[in-house]
């Protein structure tokens, strides 16, 4: 994933909200990826109801970003991410992150167990 211009703020390094962007993006988008369907469209959907992040290091454009994604916890309703985040090719994390989505039914907004289709989308995740 490539910084962009309009990352970096007024201190020339890209602002914290970005990152969130970046984390969301990662996790959507290998479901998207590997789940083969459309989750959007699935009867229960993840909402996301936390989201946290630990910078290490400072990062601008231009920069070339690689974010690894591992399964913290993967309960009946929720699925908590670990994200890291590495620039230029690094082997230390830039920037740790937390995600956590929740699952709701689309019609209702009630709790909704994981659907089955994306709990066996990320059990390859699982972190030990």
């Amino acid at each position: 994933m490539p910084t962009r211009w309009q990352d970096n703020d007024h201190y020339g390094h890209v602002n914290n909200v970005v990152y969130y962007a970046w984390f969301d993006t990662t996790v959507n988008g290998y479901l998207l990826d590997h789940a083969g369907v459309d989750t959007r469209e699935l009867a229960a959907v993840g909402l996301v109801v936390e989201t946290g992040c630990r910078y290490l290091h400072p990062v601008s454009f231009p920069q070339h970003l690689e974010i690894g994604l591992g399964v913290e916890r993967l309960g009946d309703t929720s699925i908590t991410y670990r994200l890291a985040v590495f620039a230029d090719g690094r082997d230390e994390a830039v920037a740790l992150g937390r995600f956590t989505h929740v699952y709701v039914e689309q019609s209702s907004g009630r709790p909704a167990p994981v659907p089955t289709v994306v709990r066996n989308t990320v059990t390859p995740l699982l972190l030990g």
